[in-house]
């Protein structure tokens, strides 16, 4: 099944704690702290693949997570950093958060986003050591990692899209045109997700086509199957609209559609289109268009039974939909290769967490109860543990 939403939870990797350790060799009987830094959690990222057409490998595992960085060592041996965890996502996924606001669009191949970034890794006791405290018996914990809710939403990148109402024969068309083999029968909503299609061009190239569900009047606003489906419009080049011309009413039927396009939006009302007046075997005259505006740049009668005017279609589709086109020259600036993101913005603490010979130290201001709690939790406590709060010393029950 084609899906095109869904909601995950990214959680980066916790740092690694830095290492209480001091010098112990042979004819050193005072070696100095030696506690190496914990490594950096991993970071979680999105990368847009080409080869994926939709988001269903994502719906399997609700959360994804990045391991945490290694602990430091005597002899101040770093810990390794945490292994990243990379998601793959095809093409013109959009990352949102909960309230929707727009994180990264992925929509050129290779893109990525960093989602949620790793905590920082704690540092041994050999770094506090200063030659009023030669012998610091605490190192500092890591960081933990960032956790967030995203909604990915995936608008397919396409050249052309068809559009029309139900039963107007645009799976029969890209079954024609292209090596898609969309399902086909005499009844509306015949198609029930998008079908993507690649057509080869005349120059030898090759052009996505692709077919969205019928749409009916009040599909902007939520009416029939389609009305999901029209973002997938959004990123087309040019709107093939397809048309039942055996009825007799083209006209009408091509005003009802343009009306729901414009009420949605998004710039689909100023899109070039291309006018296919399908189903030309059913009806022995050709049938009558006398639709005339601007955003019209072809018109074609054909018949997906017979092949007439297919192949006019197609070199109409080449020629309008080059596959090298001119690079945008719109506001919107090209994305960057890579993306970062951080889920929740992370304010400097006012404190710290120190881990001693004898439990934790906290450093600084405390916060309230509630979070000093979570911090400690955060940092690996255990009941009976040694805390130290200022002059106070607690232990720890949880």
């Amino acid at each position: 099944m084609f899906h095109d939403r869904v909601r995950i939870v990214v959680r980066s990797g916790r740092g690694g704690d830095g290492a209480l350790a001091f010098r112990r060799e042979k004819y050193v009987p005072k070696g100095g702290p030696d506690g190496g830094d914990g490594g950096r959690g991993g970071d979680v990222a999105l990368v847009a693949d080409p080869a994926l057409r939709d988001l269903s490998p994502l719906r399997g595992r609700p959360v994804y997570a990045a391991t945490r960085g290694g602990n430091g060592g005597g002899g101040r041996r770093h810990g390794a950093d945490g292994a990243h965890a990379e998601l793959r996502v095809p093409v013109g996924t959009q990352v949102r958060t909960e309230e929707g606001a727009l994180v990264a669009d992925l929509a050129t191949p290779g893109a990525r986003v960093v989602v949620a970034t790793g905590g920082a890794g704690g540092r041994g006791n050999a770094r506090f050591a200063t030659p009023t405290r030669q012998a610091p018996r605490f190192a500092e914990t890591g960081l933990p990692g960032e956790t967030g809710s995203l909604d990915l939403q995936l608008k397919l990148v396409a050249d052309a899209a068809l559009a029309g109402l139900p039963n107007a024969g645009k799976s029969s068309l890209l079954r024609r045109i292209s090596n898609a083999t969309p399902r086909v029968a005499d009844y509306p909503f015949t198609t029930v997700q998008p079908v993507l299609g690649t057509v080869e061009a005349s120059d030898g190239g090759q052009l996505t086509v692709v077919d969205v569900p019928g749409l009916i009047e009040g599909a902007s606003d939520g009416v029939g199957l389609g009305h999901e489906f029209l973002a997938h419009l959004e990123r087309a080049r040019l709107l093939v609209h397809v048309i039942d011309a055996s009825e007799g009413d083209a006209d009408e039927r091509f005003r009802a559609i343009d009306r729901e396009l414009a009420l949605y939006g998004a710039g689909l009302d100023e899109r070039r289109q291309i006018i296919v007046l399908n189903k030309a075997d059913l009806s022995p005259e050709p049938a009558p268009f006398g639709v005339e505006d601007e955003r019209i740049v072809a018109v074609h009668r054909v018949s997906c039974v017979t092949g007439e005017g297919i192949g006019e279609l197609e070199r109409s589709l080449s020629a309008l939909c080059p596959v090298a086109p001119e690079p945008d020259s719109g506001v919107e600036d090209e994305l960057p290769e890579f993306l970062e993101y951080r889920p929740v913005p992370r304010a400097r603490r006012a404190f710290r967490i120190l881990r001693t010979d004898r439990g934790y130290r906290v450093v600084g201001r405390p916060p309230e109860d509630d979070e000093l709690e979570q911090a400690l939790r955060d940092a690996g406590v255990r009941k009976g543990a040694l805390v130290e709060i200022g002059d106070e010393e607690l232990e720890w029950q949880p």
